[in-house]
């Protein structure tokens, strides 16, 4: 079996040929399911991320739709060398973003690329190809109406996995479930524009030239307004990136009260990563729109 640095070095000929070598190696992110290196070479500084996950292609979903992501928004995406297998190791070879301080118009920058990138749009809400959100599968099938789409391809397939692993029971289930005939009064009409799909502060970070650059994506074309209720799940972001991104694109009235049913899914998506500590959160906005 190959050590660390050998697959390291495996890696770098496999994407960049026999003339690459490895000067050094720095663990900068683990957690459950990945790992991130930066890999300082003679063809200079990388970041890998690696994982053992048994999907074997969770690693090129990400390149697609980081890819997908490049030539859809202005915003700093990085650049994408390659991805493959090495032993029990999927990889992600791409490029390295060195971090820097904030320019005083980061939020405002990332507000309009957010924008720029929600103009991208298409008649159906889906993705040619299911992806992951996570580690967790994500179903794209295309749909003509976001309301069917929000509950067949994202509520349901979670709420589901989480019966089958005994983390909800039957009648929580059944609850949950009481408020699909509410969505279609509660949710705007709007076009499927592309969205990053796990839009929280750890997935955007701060370039070299103190600009901001989006990492991690779930890509596929929803209702826009996903991307600013899972921003605001964990914290949201500085309110300038809000205002920036309605000076361009402005949320329809009531975006604040129907926020909680669009988190549903990310609450979902943690409850199945992480466990029930997320069933309160979910329980309370049930009850709020519930029978």
């Amino acid at each position: 079996m190959l050590d660390q640095y050998q697959i390291y070095q495996q890696v770098l000929f496999q994407v960049l040929g026999p003339l690459a070598q490895l000067k050094s190696a720095q663990l900068i992110a683990a957690g459950n399911h990945n790992q991130g290196i930066q890999l300082k070479t003679s063809e200079g500084v990388f970041f890998l991320k690696l994982n053992f996950d048994h999907e074997r292609d969770v690693l090129s979903k990400e390149a697609e739709g980081l890819k997908l992501l490049r030539k859809s928004t202005f915003l700093k995406i990085p650049q994408i060398y390659g991805f493959g297998r090495v032993e029990d190791y999927n990889y992600l070879l791409s490029e390295y973003i060195q971090g820097s301080r904030l320019q005083v118009d980061y939020w405002e920058d990332l507000g309009l690329g957010l924008a720029n990138l929600h103009l991208n749009n298409k008649r159906q809400f889906g993705l040619e190809t299911d992806n992951y959100i996570a580690s967790i599968p994500q179903k794209n099938q295309y749909h003509d109406n976001w309301i069917d789409f929000f509950i067949e391809q994202r509520l349901e397939p979670m709420l589901g996995k989480a019966y089958f692993d005994r983390l909800i029971p039957l009648d929580f289930l059944k609850k949950f479930q009481s408020i699909y005939s509410k969505l279609e009064a509660l949710f705007p009409k709007e076009k499927a524009s592309l969205l990053h799909g796990d839009l929280w502060s750890g997935n955007v970070i701060c370039g070299s030239d103190g600009k901001p650059c989006l990492i991690d994506p779930a890509v596929y074309y929803g209702h826009r307004e996903m991307d600013l209720a899972f921003s605001r799940l964990f914290g949201g972001f500085d309110s300038r990136f809000y205002e920036a991104y309605e000076s361009v694109l402005p949320l329809e009235p009531d975006f604040e009260s129907r926020m909680s049913l669009y988190n549903l899914y990310p609450l979902l998506v943690h409850l199945n990563l992480f466990g029930t500590a997320y069933l309160p959160g979910i329980e309370k906005i049930i009850n709020r729109f519930g029978t």
